[in-house]
């Protein structure tokens, strides 16, 4: 994860914890949280998409949407100075993070290469 990423990363963060009134995130949080999700996303989510490929594929991929909020359960134990209210304020919170991320992600990843 480069620099730039790990800031739109933490900027995503603080922006959701903006809007969604039972997330909470101090600034030093938010560059901690970025880190430790970016840490889970590669290390424990692959294992966890494995062990439940049934369930996903008969949701048609949408328990990877619950897959996530649980994610954010985790990081939110593991990170001083976020919090999360309940499932549903980690759901949103997972989608949030995706769509702002989507949104101001780092573009030079999607070029083709010549």
């Amino acid at each position: 994860m480069n620099l730039l990423h790990w800031f739109i990363s933490a900027l995503a963060i603080a922006i959701a914890a903006y809007l969604l009134p039972g997330a909470t995130v101090t600034l030093v949080g938010a560059l901690i949280l970025a880190i430790v999700l970016g840490l889970i996303n590669v290390f424990l989510k692959p294992i966890i998409l494995i062990l439940t490929l049934p369930i996903n594929i008969l949701t048609l991929g949408l328990f990877s949407l619950v897959i996530n909020a649980l994610l954010v359960i985790l990081a939110a134990k593991i990170v001083p100075g976020f919090e999360i209210s309940g499932f549903w304020t980690a759901f949103l919170f997972s989608i949030l993070i995706s769509l702002i991320n989507a949104l101001f992600g780092d573009r030079d990843n999607k070029r083709v290469a010549a």
